[in-house]
């Protein structure tokens, strides 16, 4: 969802002075990526509002959305 995610998340890696974690990254990705986080959290709630009544489709918030996605890249790195 995140155009360039592999290079921010490297760059975020690289700004963190702990061992990188979950937690950590997340929280160091929102203070470094403000402009991303927003659009993200945009575009979500766009999509929301444009659901028709009775149709849902699965979405998760972009907080669960970017967790999962530093949590698979932690796991390959």
């Amino acid at each position: 969802m995140i155009p360039n995610q592999e290079e921010l998340f490297r760059k975020t890696l690289d700004s963190l002075n702990e061992k990188p974690t979950e937690q950590n990254m997340f929280n160091m990705f929102l203070k470094l990526y403000p402009a991303e986080w927003k659009a993200l959290k945009v575009t979500f709630s766009k999509f929301n509002r444009s659901k028709q009544f009775g149709k849902t489709i699965p979405l998760p918030k972009p907080e669960v959305s970017i967790r999962k996605e530093i949590r698979v890249w932690l796991s390959k790195q």
